[in-house]
């Protein structure tokens, strides 16, 4: 790989990159079928990402006729890694083994191990015979949306797809590693003015923020909506708030430390609560929500902007939920698209039923949405949210603050790029977006470390 990386960093073409050879290894942060059981018995806030991630040298697939192999610069963690590391809520194994049994391409994916990872910011090496939008030496990014477009349920919206999946976590050969293999259909174009690792950090979690908010697939935000974003700060809330911004809307974050509502603030939103500043114990006990303290949250959030919220924004599940529901404003939508604090949910359905309060679900993005997002990206209207960076060997010290919440929005991986800050070609539009604007995130993680 340290040919094709010197190729890269002198800017060599892409004739010169499609005459290197691919190395039939490369380097990966994988986990590995016989330690799934690792954990047995142990809670999983004690389950160490550091244990059961590797960094170590692994085989490369052939490449089918729809897909790419492409020099991952840089990825990040995301919630999937996590659960992958901890292997929870179950390992991913029966998900390759199961994608295995589906052609002979998907036959490649079972394994006795998983590299893991589902963002990357890379150039494009090679090509299949069936490519025909992509070439080497195109710098892209790469959403893990991972569908069969021959099958025709992937059509019309294909996270509707009878066998759709994200990259890297249903699927083997991750961005947590220095050469990928992926599906031509999900390369975008890397926003020319970020860094590999400000590039790398967006496609999960920015397209599905969009597509929870501003796709007719889900709420389609309106201007004026008030909208409760919880873990404003977090992976998911921090393009969030953007989006409302952007849409001539009103966030209403949720987050849990004073230093996390000057960033917010900063950001530009107004309306912040600090949930840890303000006590709220949504549970009596574990079987138990309290109703009283819905209504305080409910009383706080009008205090602040004068209304309920006509769409809450929820992804930690179990502890939040019932609260979610109840302060949704009549005829108001919770969008939700995962369960961090835990998948079993309650609420009490009076709340949503009489007050003609609807659910949508979200997962992910589609091609469309995801690309509408990154143009978002590319055109600078949304920043990245990045606040630390990690090189690959770290990716279990990095899995961990995510695990525990140690972090403030993303976490970029270095794979290839040697340091931080290489991959801006267009330097001239960057200092027209704002340096302050872009670094925001990072200025404010490097101010939590230095506390």
């Amino acid at each position: 790989m340290q040919e094709i990386l010197d190729a890269i960093q002198n800017g060599a073409s892409g004739d010169d990159l499609a005459a290197l050879p691919i190395p039939e290894s490369y380097r990966a942060a994988i986990v590995k079928r016989d330690e799934a059981d690792m954990f047995e018995g142990v809670e999983s806030w004690d389950k160490d990402p550091r244990k059961s991630l590797h960094v170590e040298e692994v085989a490369t697939p052939e490449l089918a006729p729809d897909e790419a192999y492409i020099a991952v610069m840089a990825s990040s963690i995301n919630f999937n890694t996590v659960w992958t590391s901890i292997f929870e809520p179950l390992p991913t194994f029966g998900f390759l083994d199961r994608l295995g049994k589906e052609s002979q391409w998907g036959a490649r994916h079972a394994l006795p191990y998983h590299v893991v990872g589902s963002d990357a910011a890379a150039v494009v090496l090679r090509v299949g015979s069936a490519v025909r939008n992509w070439k080497p030496g195109d710098r892209v990014t790469v959403h893990c949306n991972h569908v069969d477009d021959q099958d025709p349920s992937a059509h019309d919206d294909s996270m509707l797809a009878a066998n759709q999946r994200i990259w890297g976590f249903e699927t083997n050969f991750g961005g947590l590693a220095d050469l990928s293999v992926v599906k031509a259909n999900q390369l975008m174009p890397k926003p020319a003015h970020l860094s590999w690792e400000e590039a790398a950090v967006n496609a999960l979690c920015n397209s599905t923020s969009y597509r929870m908010l501003c796709s007719p697939n889900s709420v389609q935000m309106q201007q004026g909506d008030t909208v409760l974003i919880w873990g404003a700060t977090g992976g998911l809330g921090g393009y969030a708030c953007q989006y409302v911004l952007n849409g001539g809307g009103t966030p209403v974050g949720v987050v849990s430390s004073a230093e996390k509502v000057d960033l917010l603030n900063e950001l530009g939103v107004e309306a912040v609560i600090d949930r840890r500043a303000g006590g709220y114990q949504f549970w009596s006990d574990e079987h138990t929500q309290d109703e009283k303290e819905w209504r305080r949250f409910g009383k706080d959030i009008r205090g602040l902007v004068g209304r309920d919220p006509e769409i809450v924004f929820e992804h930690p599940g179990r502890q939040t939920f019932g609260a979610s529901v109840f302060v949704t404003a009549r005829g108001g939508t919770i969008v939700t698209c995962a369960a961090t604090s835990g998948y079993m949910i309650e609420y009490d359905n009076r709340h949503l039923w009489m007050k003609l309060k609807r659910i949508i679900s979200s997962h992910f993005a589609n091609y469309k949405e995801a690309s509408e997002a990154n143009r978002m990206l590319a055109e600078g209207r949304v920043q990245p949210i990045l606040s630390a960076v990690f090189d690959l060997e770290g990716v279990g010290d990095a899995a961990l603050q995510v695990h525990h919440n140690e972090h403030e929005g993303k976490i970029g991986v270095l794979c290839l790029a040697p340091e931080e800050g290489l991959g801006i070609d267009d330097p001239e539009f960057r200092e027209k977006v704002g340096e302050d604007k872009i670094t925001l995130f990072r200025r404010h993680g490097d101010l939590r470390k230095e506390a």
